[in-house]
């Protein structure tokens, strides 16, 4: 991999991290001038009086989805019957796919409503990820350890996937980048990795980024999700915390987080870091948590590198090895309201919840993963 050229340079650093950790924490500095390499939009010549329309957010050009010519004055339709798929992972507490288990034992709820489920089955299928990574002056400043654990885990991720998996890789600040689109040559993405070298701007907008990527890949067939690598906080979107949170729900799209600067924040807390700022990285981290378990994902808040690998086999299983469900829904008014699902695992003798042992029978934790619900369809669109 081409980020070995990383630990020779923190082998000849040294110590020089563990000097720069709480200044690294602490900076609170506003937007820094854009440099050669930063990965935020250039800046347009003065001449230039065009003027760019951001509510305007074009789809990732991607072979996966091709738009279709369809005359303007031509109204389109949806057939009466809706489908419902919901792919759902079944984890102990050591956060491993536990195989095997039948039908009969997955209820599913919709909006407290039991459903008939018509389609079942565990499924291993190639996935479609979209790295979306911080990359800001505030905590990936040049040869910090931000800078450091950042692309150590963007690189890392990118190892583990398969030659069948398909990944995009988006870096943000200020502004949400593009690096690479969706393709299997992990190439093109090792190659959009090694443009995140200097930061441009201070600021984090993580709201305005998931929303973004989540909505663009909302008509991607297939399994996917979002990683997003980074600390959480998020200091200028335009989208409050409640809104980006509606938005991934309604988007469909599983979102995965690895939280970075756990240590740097022990550290610093020695140092004495003021109140207000652990508090930041508390409320971080809970809208992390939400975002992962509303829509089907994990968070992850791993102290050291040595933790990473384990962390990328974890996302990994839960999201290769999942149980396949498909059903009608009983409510069949097309009202565009938001309809919440819930899977259970149950024993069908008695509806209580199922007790699943292990090889020497004693009782296992499990945790059952699915997205919170999703977006009835408009009568007419």
């Amino acid at each position: 991999m081409k980020y070995r050229f990383l630990l020779a340079g923190v082998a000849a650093a040294g110590l020089g991290f563990a000097a720069l950790l709480p200044l690294d924490l602490l900076a609170q500095e506003g937007p820094q001038p854009q440099s050669g390499d930063s990965v935020a939009k250039p800046k347009k010549p003065a001449s230039d009086t065009t003027t760019t329309d951001t509510t305007d957010r074009p789809s990732i050009p991607s072979e996966f989805k091709k738009p279709k010519e369809i005359p303007a004055d031509t109204p389109t339709f949806r057939e009466n019957a809706t489908t419902v798929t919901v792919n759902v992972s079944v984890l102990d507490d050591h956060n491993h796919f536990i195989p095997r288990i039948p039908t009969g034992n997955f209820r599913v709820l919709e909006d407290g409503v039991p459903q008939q489920v018509s389609q079942f089955g565990p499924s291993e299928a190639p996935m479609t990820i979209c790295m979306v990574i911080e990359f800001s002056g505030r905590f990936q400043a040049y040869w910090t350890h931000g800078w450091y654990e950042t692309l150590q885990a963007s690189y890392g991720f990118l190892s583990t996937l398969k030659p069948d998996d398909n990944v995009a890789v988006v870096a943000f600040d200020l502004h949400t980048t593009i690096l690479s689109d969706f393709s299997p040559d992990k190439n093109k993405a090792e190659e959009a990795l090694e443009r995140l070298r200097i930061p441009g701007f201070s600021e984090s907008n993580v709201f305005d980024a998931l929303t973004d990527m989540a909505d663009r890949m909302s008509n991607i067939e297939g399994r996917k999700a979002i990683l997003y690598i980074g600390s959480g906080i998020d200091t200028f979107s335009k989208l409050t915390f409640d809104k980006a949170r509606r938005s991934l729900q309604e988007s469909g799209v599983p979102i995965y987080t690895i939280s970075t600067l756990q240590v740097s924040r022990i550290m610093a807390e020695s140092y004495g870091m003021s109140p207000i700022a652990e508090m930041d990285f508390l409320q971080a981290d809970n809208e992390m948590k939400t975002f992962s378990k509303e829509t089907g994902g994990l968070s992850f808040f791993p102290r050291f590198i040595a933790e990473y690998p384990s962390v990328f086999n974890q996302i990994e299983t839960a999201l290769r090895d999942q149980y396949t469900l498909a059903y009608h829904p009983t409510n069949t008014a097309r009202d565009g309201k938001f309809r919440h699902i819930k899977v259970e695992l149950v024993n069908p003798a008695d509806n209580e919840p199922l007790r699943i042992t292990n090889e020497k029978g004693k009782a296992v934790k499990y945790q059952v993963i699915a997205r919170a619900g999703y977006k009835a369809p408009h009568e007419v669109e």
